[in-house]
């Protein structure tokens, strides 16, 4: 793929796109939670609560920010609750064809997650899928940021392998900080009410919203030159 092309490329979420995994996430959100002794949440209630960077979503429940020692433990109790619950999850519904018949009409897509780059490359791996992407990757450094700059060093990274450039390019996410990270680069974004974010929610980010990865792909494809 050169730069001059205007074929579309698509960039991924992992968390709540193409893996069907929310309820491992407020199964372990809960966990976390409870180490500073709040209240568990429903699916729904997080839904409409979730926002980024992490610290300000549990301060809609604290009611203040975590401090420095609460945030550790919380993190530290999400991220071993929630690798627990990941291996029960499967993709999202239609992710494999999708992915699949993506690549197999010639256009190239990669993988960006916040979700740790060492943790998620042989997750990815396990679930068959990696081929289908020209890269695969995660967060490096901390969490519990936002995905703007992942992004930006994202494309870095594709224009300089594959001269893919944002402008030819749509991310498809499940939250807000999917758009942000999209406009951050000049990229288009369509946002997915399957993931970690209700339907009012991500309206609010002035992107198509859309109730499947299907649904997704063909509004992609419109966005092609």
């Amino acid at each position: 793929m050169t730069s001059g092309t205007t074929r579309t490329h698509l960039v991924w979420d992992w968390n709540g796109t193409l893996l069907d995994d929310t309820y491992a996430v407020v199964r372990a959100t809960n966990a976390a939670f409870a180490e500073v002794e709040l209240e568990p949440i429903t699916p729904e209630q997080y839904r409409e609560m979730y926002t980024i960077p992490i610290p300000r979503f549990y301060e809609r429940f604290l009611g203040r920010l975590p401090t420095e020692a609460e945030w550790e433990r919380m993190d530290g109790v999400f991220h071993r609750y929630y690798a627990e619950q990941r291996t029960a999850c499967g993709l999202t519904a239609g992710a494999e064809e999708l992915l699949h018949g993506w690549q197999r009409a010639g256009r190239s897509q990669s993988l960006l997650s916040m979700y740790g780059h060492e943790q998620l490359v042989p997750v990815v791996r396990g679930y068959g899928i990696e081929p289908r992407f020209v890269r695969v990757e995660g967060r490096r450094g901390p969490s519990g940021g936002s995905k703007a700059l992942h992004m930006e060093r994202h494309f870095e990274a594709l224009a300089g392998g594959d001269g893919i450039v944002p402008e030819n390019a749509v991310v498809i996410g499940d939250a807000l900080d999917d758009a942000v990270a999209a406009a951050h680069v000049g990229a288009r974004a369509v946002l997915y009410t399957g993931g970690s974010h209700s339907r009012r929610s991500l309206e609010g980010a002035g992107v198509p919203v859309v109730d499947s990865l299907a649904e997704a792909v063909a509004l992609a494809e419109t966005f092609a030159g």
